[in-house]
């Protein structure tokens, strides 16, 4: 059977006009990082039918990497997380325009990673807190839209950074602080609510120096589901958007839905007050 691009998405219309599905068809969006939440952004948007990827990873898939990563399988062990990501989106959808960064991203490419881009998720490790302030601060200074939604527990924790709404720099305040430090203010930052944190059973689990940390699959799928939906309302230009400092975090666990706000981000009094508490606990 032929490849049919009007009948492999014909199931979207209803919930899509076939002009807005033509309309996402000729989108692009930038991912960064292939990974947990990454590789299932991908295949997500390739069945809502976005029809153009710019990819970036330089990473390999490894054991460590199979209760959570797409494309983490036997016969893909110690392959390269771009190629097999690519693979798998062309699989869904042959007609597909991808640029792949074998680099990952870079001051030398970002340029190039952002170029003709509508939105840009991330996919970043936790960790990638240098990668990540460059790519949020590009997409900022071109005026390109730019989601975030972190895996956190079994919940997905949302900020969005719009063009002329707060940047992410100035919400989380990583720029300047201890490298210690860091991984605490994003942390804090993505999730005021907290709402991980009643059900984590080892807390000796979670280690923050040594830039380590407990994941879900369950977490993964939600964040995919949930920026896809911010993806399609921003790209589309209809539905409400909630933009930094305004977020939201889902928790399934806990089927509890909190709609989070810090006028000022960490600088907020409040987001203080809890830095420095988590600092003292940690030892920072």
């Amino acid at each position: 059977m032929s490849f049919d691009f009007k009948e492999a998405f014909s199931r979207n219309i209803g919930w899509l006009t076939p002009s807005e599905q033509e309309s996402l068809r000729h989108k692009r969006i930038a991912i960064a990082g292939l990974g947990g939440v990454g590789g299932v952004h991908l295949l997500t948007l390739c069945r809502l039918g976005i029809g153009k990827f710019h990819l970036a990873d330089f990473d390999t898939f490894d054991l460590a990497n199979f209760n959570r990563q797409a494309g983490a399988t036997v016969s893909t062990l110690g392959q390269k997380k771009l190629e097999v990501m690519m693979r798998q989106a062309h699989d869904i959808n042959p007609e597909l325009e991808l640029a792949g960064f074998s680099d990952g991203v870079g001051p030398d490419n970002v340029d190039a990673f952002l170029e003709g881009v509508d939105l840009y998720i991330d996919g970043l490790d936790f960790f990638a807190f240098k990668a990540r302030q460059m790519v949020f601060a590009a997409c900022a200074a071109k005026g390109i839209p730019a989601i975030t939604a972190a895996p956190l527990g079994m919940g997905a924790a949302v900020l969005n950074f719009l063009p002329g709404s707060m940047r992410f720099d100035d919400y989380f305040r990583l720029s300047g602080c201890p490298e210690a430090e860091k991984p605490l203010r994003f942390l804090m930052g993505l999730a005021p609510s907290r709402l991980q944190m009643g059900y984590l059973v080892d807390p000796s689990t979670v280690d923050l120096a040594n830039r380590k940390g407990p994941s879900t699959i369950m977490a993964c799928q939600l964040c995919a589901g949930v920026a896809a939906t911010e993806a399609l309302k921003i790209l589309l230009g209809r539905g409400g958007v909630r933009t930094a400092p305004k977020g939201y975090h889902f928790d399934a666990y806990r089927n509890k839905l909190v709609r989070t706000w810090r006028p000022g981000g960490n600088r907020n009094p409040l987001q203080r007050i809890l830095i420095a508490l988590a600092k003292r606990k940690l030892g920072l």
